[in-house]
């Protein structure tokens, strides 16, 4: 967890019962929004880090670019299509269509994308990248910065 090596962390899930688990857990703040049907709760250029997994909204691409810190890192992992061979989610709805997180990413500097199985934590077909926001990461605490929004 990022927590632990001192970053601060902010979890945003719609399900409160799912972020209740992250209660008391040092540097980690909780915000309980619905980012698919209420606007985004955060300000552009306000991450250092953006990290998605198994979740897919494709409207929210351009937002979550936008929300990083010039030198902000966007790692985003989620099922691609052929996963309904394995499984849920099967819907291809929620299923990358060949290439198109690679394409999600226009704009940010891709330092890795794989369209690929995996076997861990179960078999589906996944694709993921990791890319960064031009320049530098300004030298700025984080700590502070965000309150707690699950109140």
């Amino acid at each position: 967890m990022f927590a632990a090596t001192g970053r601060e962390v902010i979890g945003v899930d719609r399900d409160r019962a799912a972020l209740a688990g992250l209660a008391g857990v040092r540097r980690v703040h909780r915000v309980c929004a619905d980012i698919e049907a209420a606007p985004w709760p955060f300000a552009a250029g306000c991450f250092g880090a953006v990290i998605v997994t198994n979740y897919l909204h494709r409207p929210l691409f351009p937002v979550l670019r936008a929300a990083l810190v010039p030198g902000g890192v966007l790692i985003y992992e989620t099922f691609a299509a052929g996963n309904e061979r394995h499984g849920r989610p099967a819907n291809p709805d929620f299923l990358l269509a060949p290439g198109e997180l690679l394409r999600a990413s226009e704009g940010l500097r891709v330092l890795a994308y794989e369209d690929c199985y995996v076997q861990r934590p179960k078999p589906a077909l996944v694709q993921r990248v990791c890319a960064i926001a031009a320049k530098e990461v300004p030298s700025r605490p984080l700590a502070g910065e965000w309150q707690d929004g699950f109140s």
